[in-house]
């Protein structure tokens, strides 16, 4: 979906990523696993990457629909923000907030707070704000008040200790599928191409490095690291 056209159906998780292929580099195996085990997903780029040296927005709009089909999340909207300005208006927030509470999630996953890209940073500090304000029922957005039960935080490019990982070994090559259909970013063609970071061929052995040293500290293959800001309850000591 291009923009919020329509009221999305209520769902479990809630992704936002600042353009689109974030949220694949970041959690696709996550979502991939959500899918699987029956929870509904729903996705949300806040831009549509406009600024990117390669890739128009209808190749990029359509790339992201694809990788939504092969993760199996249940819709993907772009709010269509300016890319390289955002939260540079008090309506951008607005945005994101009706969006929450018109999909009712339980958990929300946005960006790391921490990253190499000024945009990621800032989708971060955006989305935080408007999931807080999503819980004020003064607050001026569409849509009835909701404070979603868990935020967590997730890793686009830098990385830091996370909070806990999650196991998604047996999603990953759904991840590699859906990174795939990203192609105007990872394996553009055409001889207007810039080559970025994104299409040196070792970005993906990059995230594969990440993901595998996730895993091999939890003794699996592949892992996706999160952080929440809140204390994590346990019963007791004992390992699960």
């Amino acid at each position: 979906m291009d923009a919020v056209s329509a009221t999305p159906d209520p769902v479990d998780l809630l992704v936002f990523g600042p353009h689109p292929d974030d949220i694949e580099i970041g959690m696709a195996g996550t979502v991939a696993k959500h899918t699987v085990l029956g929870h509904r997903v729903g996705l949300c780029d806040l831009t549509a990457g406009e600024m990117g040296g390669n890739g128009t927005v209808d190749e990029r709009l359509a790339e992201a629909e694809a990788a939504r089909a092969v993760l199996g999340a249940q819709w993907r909207v772009n709010l269509r923000l300016p890319d390289r300005a955002l939260g540079t208006s008090e309506t951008h927030a607005r945005a994101v907030a009706s969006l929450v509470r018109c999909a009712r999630p339980r958990t929300v996953a946005l960006p790391y707070w921490s990253d190499r890209h000024p945009d990621h940073v800032r989708a971060s500090e955006l989305v935080a704000d408007a999931v807080f304000s999503a819980g004020l029922r003064r607050y001026d957005a569409d849509g009835e008040a909701l404070k979603p039960a868990w935020v967590c935080y997730y890793f686009i490019n830098d990385h830091a200790a996370p909070s806990f990982v999650v196991d998604v070994s047996d999603h990953y090559e759904i991840k590699r599928r859906a990174l795939a259909c990203h192609v105007s970013q990872f394996a553009p063609r055409g001889s207007d191409v810039v080559s970025t970071r994104l299409t040196s061929s070792r970005f993906n052995q990059l995230i594969e490095s990440r993901d595998a040293q996730f895993g091999a500290q939890v003794g699996v293959a592949f892992a996706e690291g999160f952080v929440v800001r809140q204390p994590i309850q346990r019963p007791d000591l004992m390992p699960a």
